[in-house]
């Protein structure tokens, strides 16, 4: 399985980014996708996640203006990021977990750089 990130940049506050994240490979089982962010000095952290294409969770602090989505006719999964924050600068990767019997295999994209200006 392969993920490609792409769709970061630099945008004003309250503006909007959507990031793109194309998934080749061949994977079966039960799956989840998300897109987690990683700031300087600070940790990874999960910011929205979907399961079996269809079930979503956010992070408290983007829940109401980020929305992920997958097209599955183009295997892509979409972080479409509105009304962003200075806070929300960092790298953004992408991510499919695929759940085995006894095992989690877990898949990263190469990351991508939102960076969001006062």
């Amino acid at each position: 399985v392969q993920l490609q990130a792409s769709g970061g940049g630099l945008v004003q506050a309250g503006g909007s980014l959507r990031l793109s994240c194309a998934v080749s490979g061949s994977w079966s089982g039960v799956t989840a996708m998300g897109w987690y962010r990683q700031a300087p000095g600070k940790q990874r952290e999960l910011v929205a996640a979907i399961t079996s294409g269809v079930i979503t969770n956010y992070a408290p602090s983007v829940k109401g203006r980020f929305t992920i989505s997958l097209d599955r006719a183009k295997n892509t999964l979409y972080l479409q990021m509105n009304t962003l924050e200075p806070g929300d600068t960092a790298v953004y990767y992408c991510n499919l977990d695929e759940y085995g019997m006894e095992s989690i295999d877990r898949y990263w994209g190469q990351g991508t750089q939102v960076t969001v200006s006062s």
